[in-house]
């Protein structure tokens, strides 16, 4: 295929880790055949070759935390035909949304020698706030699977099948017996979005909820379990304020167990 024939990709970064950048980067062979299908435009992390734009795809990784910020993904989102953002940060704020549930100016001096020189947005939101997001990528860092899953599906102008089921999906589809029944240990999974494999109970440790909330979790009745493990509202309310702690559904629940 011409290089004018295939469709054009960039991958922008905001603030985050890079780590789910790093997870296209790891797909190694299957980075190779995803190359010839797609025209890597714009990925500075692999490199200093850029394409201008539009393009055709628009992965986003990261939160917006600073003006800069919500001013540059108004212009990728110009520019993008499709854009798909990747991991906690982008999709629901990140750990760094942890600043959402207190005063940010507060913790500045705490962290930097020289605070007079930081200038940043009280929040950290997911860029679905600020501009229209065609497709989520969930977790912490996102599934290797789905992100090329994604990208082949977007060459070929099919829908992506990515799950939507809960971890504990997972883990009886590895035969994984279950850590919260059978020994005790409070676990997010089934509130949280299937996608890692349940790899955390397969190692006996109960979910960290690293791909945010599944579509209509019942977080009252996960509630009402992890009391009868004796867990209390402030063990709750510490694990739900993690990776996904701005996602809606964890968000609310840890506000409402944190006025408990």
């Amino acid at each position: 295929m011409s290089e004018a024939a295939r469709p054009t990709l960039a991958v922008w970064k905001f603030s985050s880790c890079d780590g789910c950048q790093l997870s296209l980067l790891d797909c190694e062979d299957e980075l190779l055949a995803i190359a010839e299908g797609i025209q890597i435009a714009y990925f500075p992390e692999a490199t200093s070759a850029e394409l201008a734009g539009p393009y055709d795809v628009s992965l986003v990784e990261g939160s917006v935390t600073t003006a800069h910020d919500a001013e540059r993904i108004v212009e990728i989102r110009e520019q993008s035909g499709l854009l798909v953002t990747i991991g906690a940060c982008a999709t629901s704020g990140g750990i760094q949304a942890l600043r959402n549930f207190a005063d940010v100016r507060k913790w500045i001096p705490l962290v930097y020698a020289s605070p007079e020189y930081i200038t940043t947005l009280a929040t950290s939101t997911p860029i679905a706030d600020h501009v229209p997001v065609d497709l989520e990528l969930r977790g912490c860092p996102i599934s290797k699977a789905q992100l090329v899953e994604t990208v082949a599906a977007l060459i070929h102008g099919r829908k992506p099948r990515l799950p939507s089921t809960s971890v504990c999906i997972e883990c009886k589809a590895r035969g994984t017996t279950c850590v919260m029944v059978a020994r005790g240990t409070p676990c997010l999974g089934p509130v949280t979005q299937s996608g890692c494999g349940a790899i955390c109970p397969a190692y006996d440790r109960g979910c960290y909820g690293c791909f945010g909330p599944m579509e209509s979790p019942n977080m009252a009745a996960l509630a009402a379990q992890w009391r009868t493990l004796g867990v209390d509202d402030v063990g709750l309310v510490q694990a739900l304020r993690t990776f996904n702690a701005n996602a809606d559904a964890f968000r609310e629940a840890s506000l409402e167990h944190e006025r408990a």
